[in-house]
């Protein structure tokens, strides 16, 4: 085990984040380049690019939960999460490498629609970074305490893959989205396969802390021990219950889209809506008090899932049809001007984003609560979609507003993933980071296609940021809901007595 991360020091916290880097670089990437290369290169209209952006919610729905359950219940290569990492990383390099190359590819394969071909690489790319993004997460909690040091931990995942995500908007914005997509390829590939065989993983999870010689020889006949999650489908669904609305939506809007039915008027996206909101809401009003530790914490995992699922809509649909908001509202923009201010716009909220979870987020946290510091910087996001709205007919004034919603978008990535992490058991996170991740792509379903519909009919597009507004002010009502999670740090005598010697130390 390397020195630093028997400290925990801060350049330990640093170098455990460069695999989340290195898929939120692949996903930065992404946002910069797919949009704009499917609409200016390759000629495919709104509704179609949402098409082929729904492939990372429905790449997310199968790759995290399944790799989350697998992850939790192998030991491959001295881990349980290095071997999902370096493979991940490997495919997500690779499919950025094709995405200049459709043509080629599409030529190549005999093929004549090139929107096929850009749904299958999305789809293999989407995939390996959710093969990878899980992991990249788990394992962060899997080396940290529970309490300061964890959320430290996220917050510095946070502040390193913002800081690359600032790089690689500035890339595009200077240098050009091809170049952009060929330095990410590269990043990618080195930052996923390298540092995971550089950090010690405990092979005995829930256990931090404690000397693995005796929790092996308590669990000497347990293949992994401390891996114990047999997860149903019944179970599954019955965790994701706040959920059911988005996913109900999801499986129908897919089936419109690549079938053609679909019930007239907008009846079922209605109803679909008031399932959520209803679900949501039971979700908020429950009480942990008076239940075990195991039920109370599947109350509060349920009650994050809800809380979290809005502010997606409100970020995702952002990223996709950001491009759309800015040719209407600043016209006379050639291509590359449209894609040079987005590029700009998301460069600035990504700064934001890099330098406020270490040096406000995590301190604001530690005094106020991670909930109550959560709740009310997607407040200030929510402010500063519908500034937007009203001010943002400038690039000087979109960069300026793009940098206050970034104080929502940096606590987005980050805090939510402390606070679940402390509501479930150890030895599940990653089946558990799975199913949270759910309340991010199954609300994208809704940014894909949903959104994308209105976007494209309505002939203001101011429609989107909105949109945006007002799911990411809904989320911020709902996480005022959820209480604050209890520290294992403050609750275990033998932790604290460990964190009080090394801070002596």
């Amino acid at each position: 085990m390397l020195d630093i991360q028997k400290r925990l020091s801060n350049s330990f916290y640093a170098f455990l984040a460069l695999p989340s880097t290195a898929m939120g670089f692949a996903l930065s990437v992404q946002i910069a380049a797919l949009s704009w290369l499917l609409t200016y290169q390759y000629g495919l209209e709104i509704s179609d690019i949402g098409l082929v952006w729904a492939t990372g919610p429905i790449a997310g729905i199968l790759g995290q939960v399944i790799i989350g359950i697998i992850s939790d219940n192998v030991w491959v290569w001295n881990g349980r999460r290095r071997v999902f990492i370096v493979i991940g990383g490997t495919l997500a390099s690779l499919m950025l490498l094709a995405l200049p190359n459709l043509g080629i590819i599409q030529a190549a394969m005999g093929l004549e629609a090139i929107l096929g071909i850009a749904i299958l690489i999305s789809m293999v790319l989407d995939l390996s970074i959710n093969v990878s993004f899980n992991p990249t997460r788990s394992i962060i909690a899997d080396v940290t305490p529970e309490g300061r040091e964890r959320t430290k931990g996220y917050t510095w995942m946070q502040t390193i893959s913002g800081t690359f995500g600032v790089l690689s908007y500035f890339i595009g914005a200077t240098l050009g989205n091809i170049t952009l997509i060929y330095f990410g390829a590269g990043l990618v590939f080195f930052f996923s396969v390298i540092p995971p065989f550089f950090v010690k993983e405990p092979k005995y999870l829930g256990r931090y802390g404690e000397d693995e010689e005796e929790i092996a020889k308590e669990a000497a006949e347990d293949e992994f021990p401390g891996s114990i999650n047999e997860a149903s489908l019944a179970e599954i669904l019955k965790s994701i219950r706040p959920l059911w609305g988005f996913l109900i939506y999801g499986i129908y809007a897919i089936i419109k889209r690549l079938s053609g039915f679909e019930f007239p008027g907008y009846w079922f996206e209605v109803i679909a809506l008031g399932a959520s909101v209803l679900l949501i809401a039971e979700a908020l009003f429950k009480s942990e008090e008076g239940k075990s530790k195991e039920e109370a914490g599947k109350i509060g995992f349920q009650k994050v899932l809800a809380a979290h699922s809005f502010s997606w809509i409100g970020a995702q649909s952002m990223f996709i049809y950001f491009f759309a908001f800015v040719d209407f509202q600043i016209p006379g923009l050639s291509n590359e001007g449209v894609g040079d201010v987005v590029n700009w716009s998301f460069f600035s909220l990504n700064l934001v984003a890099a330098i406020i979870p270490v040096l406000a987020l995590e301190p604001l946290a530690n005094r106020f609560g991670r909930v109550k510091t959560h709740a009310w910087s997607l407040v200030i996001m929510a402010i500063g979609y519908a500034s937007i709205v009203f001010l943002g007919n400038s690039p000087f004034i979109l960069y300026i507003l793009m940098a206050v919603v970034g104080i929502g978008w940096a606590s987005i990535i980050s805090l939510p993933f402390a606070i679940m992490s402390q509501k479930i058991a150890q030895n599940k996170m990653g089946l558990y980071m799975g199913l949270f991740n759910l309340s991010v792509v199954l609300p994208q379903l809704v940014s894909s296609f949903a959104v994308g519909e209105i976007v494209e009919s309505a002939e203001a597009k101011t429609i989107l940021l909105v949109i945006c507004s007002v799911t990411v002010a809904f989320s911020a009502v709902a996480w005022f809901m959820v209480k604050e999670p209890k520290d294992e740090l403050t609750e275990n005598p033998v932790l604290m007595d460990q964190k009080i010697d090394e801070e002596l130390k």
